[in-house]
């Protein structure tokens, strides 16, 4: 199960943040598929690579992803900055919040390499557009989905008792096969199609957590720099 350190609440699923792609156009062009974060640098692509912004939970984890490959990371998101600046921009056709806008990028062949979570990629999966989720090889972030109930409430025992409905076997599959949520049940056993594209079973073990500690105290400062120096 996904505890946390406050034990007022409890983790009911994971997703992660990585990469994604049109798996037509890379095979028409004869592309291999991403395997790593500095794939966003290369020029193969032109300027067809879209990723949401870092006010976004996404592009923040690509900024901190590009600072740790840089010998960086949270403490010194130098190296993250200068790559996105110098290497990542020229490559950037918009840096996208909304998941709709997302979606019909890559729908009208604008965009065909991106950040985003598997959850959402998996949803844009299933309707059958021809795209995949990508781990990339220098680790992706983990994204937990929580649950708690509310404090003071005037039922806690059926609060308590929803979130253990929630996290029962039959409801954590569901959860992973509609919502894309890595199962928090480890007790949940998944089909190879079932859990495509989620986080689970070995891929869990790839997956690394921000220190969120150090992150939201110097996000606003980062945002601020990224909106000043990134995207203008």
């Amino acid at each position: 199960m996904m505890k946390f350190k406050s034990n007022k609440g409890v983790g009911l699923g994971l997703v992660s943040t990585g990469l994604f792609y049109n798996t037509k156009i890379f095979a028409e062009n004869k592309w291999p598929a991403p395997t790593s974060w500095n794939d966003l640098k290369s020029k193969t692509y032109g300027k067809k690579i879209v990723t949401p912004p870092i006010n976004n939970t996404y592009g923040l984890h690509a900024l901190i992803a590009m600072a740790q490959i840089g010998g960086g990371g949270e403490n010194n998101i130098e190296p993250g900055f200068k790559t996105f600046k110098d290497d990542i921009n020229p490559n950037i056709i918009a840096y996208e919040p909304s998941p709709a806008k997302m979606t019909e990028l890559f729908q009208n062949g604008q965009a065909v390499l991106g950040v985003w979570g598997s959850g959402r990629v998996k949803a844009f999966a299933d309707t059958g557009f021809p795209v995949a989720f990508v781990y990339p090889k220098e680790g992706s972030f983990a994204l937990g989905v929580a649950a708690c109930p509310v404090e003071g409430a005037k039922n806690p025992a059926e609060a308590n008792a929803f979130i253990q409905f929630m996290l029962s076997p039959a409801i954590q599959k569901v959860m992973a096969i509609g919502a894309g949520f890595g199962p928090a049940n480890t007790t949940v056993t998944l089909t190879t199609d079932e859990q495509k594209g989620l986080p689970y079973g070995e891929d869990v073990k790839k997956l690394k957590a921000v220190d969120w500690d150090i992150a939201n105290a110097k996000r606003e400062e980062w945002t601020k720099r990224w909106n000043r120096e990134i995207e203008r």
